[in-house]
């Protein structure tokens, strides 16, 4: 959740927080989405969540992306974070893949609260290029 919220911060949008631990073949326990409007953003949201996690004295993780900054992928072991430009996130859709998983997200007051499935082909409604 903290992840989630730092994302928030940073005015990320459309969170999930995917629960994966009830799926034997999940490579993470959790999975955190989010989507960024520029490579600024990106970069941004990116520098605050790996900066303030290494605060709470977590090991440094793993991270891909930072070259294109269209899709930075941060891998804490138990949970990955994927920041996502938009067409990226259309493009790959990531959440459709782990469907069985529980779905959160955050809610005005960043709480984290049940996000229902349905609501995903909104998420997804611009075209793909």
């Amino acid at each position: 959740i903290a992840i989630s919220k730092i994302a928030q911060s940073k005015l990320a949008t459309d969170i999930l927080i995917l629960d994966l631990r009830k799926i034997d073949s999940a490579p993470a326990d959790f999975f955190v989405m989010c989507t960024t409007n520029n490579p600024s953003q990106s970069k941004a949201v990116f520098d605050e969540i790996y900066y303030s996690i290494k605060q709470l004295g977590i090991s440094l993780p793993r991270y891909e992306g930072l070259d294109s900054m269209d899709w930075i992928v941060i891998d804490y072991f138990d949970v990955v974070v994927n920041i996502m430009g938009e067409q990226a996130r259309n493009y790959y859709r990531i959440e459709k893949l782990w469907s069985d998983a529980k779905f959160l997200t955050l809610n005005d007051d960043s709480e984290a609260v049940n996000y229902d499935k349905e609501n995903l082909k909104n998420l997804f409604l611009a075209p793909i290029v």
